[in-house]
């Protein structure tokens, strides 16, 4: 029994960090939104629409290093199987260095850009039909979160740095460590205290930044002070080979556009959501959470088997990924369904740390319905997450962005306004489409995945390379 359980034990290991440091992240912003309603009506939609710009280039950025993780793992992979103990050689530890600071180097443009990106859209938010009022909130909330871009996504390459070499707990500590750092200086920004000037929302913005630039102080204190990691840590950007930076860049722009992609679809179904007023807005923002919530399980099962799929055919272990991709399915849908059978049996008391006692009924009763529909959502969207994941993890980041095309704007968003408006379906049409969406975009990369280890499993070609695998990782 033992036997046949360490395989998905594997898994759970490297994956449960993560979704943990996921879970974490989570907390911090759903803090930030607790203070900005301390402050008023007018805080949470400016501080909102702050955060919202803040997390969509974010998430575009930690798309572009994303790729570091599989690059490491199959690289030391690659070395444990040339030395045949486990160990890698100097080659691969040396390739694990150069990967290391040009990620460092690539993060550094990205987040800059990034920044001076969101400080331009703080002065086009009054042209592009905000209230001015809302707007002048918003503004220097935006510029204080800019910065703060820069130790983020720094942070993320040590964090990747970490998961490819299979070291990725220790930042989980450090995530859960600033939530409670983050709450603190909300309040000393926000109300003024020890004699600091009163920066109200703006200074959540900066509380934000701060709270970036402290954990990847101390997590970049951890992976110094670690045995396996610090040998391994190169910083020095300015040294990183143009050919290294360029092949992170080409294997993460599709992952960042894709993750850009998934979370834009989001946006428009709350904006068809928001048509049919404030109720529906209100329940679908709730089942929304809800399922975000949850879907930090299989974004850890995402990054997890993506690096074991790495390794795999690093060291030349064909046949394990298909069993890789299997046990993580398993291990994501029986999660699923645990959570499925408690939001049917027990509605009202998922949605009550939401809605409250006093919560209007229409919104109770338009979010227990919308709960069926985030039922199929957690499927399909984490099925989806994990398959992205195992395809980047021989190599694949483009399947990804095209397939997620395809289902999200040709298929996705067609169908909420279809059965939304055209059918009348009203939100459960909206939320029908968004399901729709991820459920064609989860067959068509599944297909993809099974066209791609069919390959992978057939007998090398003639001069001795496998068509699919190492080669999109090596150093050449």
């Amino acid at each position: 029994m033992q036997n046949r359980s360490q395989p998905y034990l594997d898994i759970i290991k490297l994956s449960a960090p993560i979704a943990g440091i996921q879970f974490a992240q989570v907390a911090l912003t759903s803090a930030d939104l607790l203070m900005m309603g301390l402050i008023g009506v007018e805080a949470v939609a400016a501080g909102g629409l702050a955060m919202l710009l803040y997390n969509q280039l974010r998430t575009m950025c930690v798309g572009m290093v994303t790729g570091v993780g599989n690059m490491i793992a199959a690289a030391i992979a690659r070395g444990e199987k040339r030395t045949g103990a486990g160990a890698a050689d100097e080659i691969a530890r040396n390739e694990v260095r150069d990967l290391v600071r040009a990620s460092m180097l690539l993060a550094t443009i990205v987040a800059t850009f990034a920044g001076i990106l969101l400080v331009g859209l703080g002065y086009m938010l009054g042209f592009l039909g905000q209230d001015p009022r809302v707007a002048d909130l918003a503004q220097p909330t935006m510029f204080a979160l800019a910065p703060g871009l820069l130790p983020m996504l720094w942070l993320n390459v040590l964090r990747q740095f970490a998961v490819g070499m299979r070291r990725a707990g220790s930042l989980l500590r450090v995530t859960i460590i600033s939530i409670g750092v983050n709450i603190f200086l909300n309040a000393v920004f926000i109300h003024g205290w020890f004699g600091l000037p009163v920066l109200g929302l703006a200074g959540i913005g900066l509380s934000t930044t701060l709270v970036q630039v402290w954990t990847f102080l101390v997590y970049f204190r951890t992976v110094r002070r670690d045995g396996a990691l610090s040998p391994l840590l190169a910083l020095d950007g300015w040294r990183a080979e143009p050919a290294t930076v360029m092949k992170i860049a080409r294997m993460g722009t599709p992952i960042a556009l894709t993750y850009g992609s998934e979370a834009a679809i989001t946006s428009i179904a709350s904006i068809f959501m928001g048509t049919f007023g404030p109720v529906a807005l209100a329940a679908s923002n709730v089942v929304n959470q809800l399922a975000y919530i949850v879907y930090q399980l299989n974004i850890g099962l995402s990054h997890g088997s993506s690096v074991l799929v790495s390794r795999a055919v690093g060291k030349g272990e064909q046949s394990e990924v298909g069993a890789i991709a299997r046990r993580s399915l398993a291990i994501s849908f029986s999660a699923m369904a645990v959570v499925g059978v408690i939001y049917v049996l027990l509605p009202s008391v998922v949605l009550y740390p939401f809605l409250g006692a006093g919560a209007d009924p229409g919104v109770v009763a338009a979010a227990a319905t919308l709960l069926w529909f985030a039922i199929a959502h957690q499927f399909l969207k984490g099925s989806q997450n994990i398959c992205i994941g195992v395809l980047r993890g021989l190599g694949n980041t483009k399947a990804g962005l095209f397939n997620t095309l395809i289902g999200y704007w040709l298929i996705g968003i067609p169908a909420m306004a279809a059965c939304g408006y055209g059918l009348g379906w009203g939100s459960s049409g909206i939320w029908f489409g968004l399901c729709l969406g991820f459920g064609v975009t989860a067959v068509l990369l599944w297909w993809r995945f099974t066209e791609e280890l069919r390959s992978l499993m057939e007998p090398p070609e003639a001069d001795g390379l496998s068509r699919i695998g190492p080669s999109r990782y090596s150093s050449q």
